[in-house]
């Protein structure tokens, strides 16, 4: 039974299709918005997103929220468990939603002015 996932722009369904309509090659399967030119990969060998389909934007964002959280736990400062656990904390939200994959821009902005904060 196949997934369908549903715009969060558009609210249209997504098309679940190669990642080479948004890459030039295959990188796996996709969720994938045209009009929207908004997508999310899935889980390999599943039809399961890995997160919510993004914008441009919101991709961008995640690329920073990355950028700023990974090196806490990469580092070795934080085990990755207690570093999701240490951010679930400081955005008030359960542990069970702290997946940078799932938030909106508001959230990411949020994670980097944290962890930025955190190195200062």
């Amino acid at each position: 039974m196949s997934i369908t996932k549903l715009c969060d722009y558009c609210g249209q369904p997504a098309l679940y299709t190669d990642s080479a309509v948004v890459y030039g090659r295959s990188y796996g399967m996709i969720y994938y918005c045209p009009p929207c030119h908004a997508w999310v990969g899935v889980h390999r060998g599943t039809d399961k997103p890995l997160g919510r389909l993004a914008n441009a934007e919101l991709r961008d964002w995640k690329k920073k929220a990355h950028a700023a959280f990974d090196p806490l736990w990469q580092g070795g400062r934080m085990k990755r468990n207690a570093a999701y656990a240490w951010l679930a904390q400081k955005l008030g939200i359960p542990e069970k939603q702290t997946h940078i994959g799932m938030f909106d821009v508001r959230l990411c902005q949020q994670v980097v002015r944290i962890c930025t904060n955190e190195r200062s």
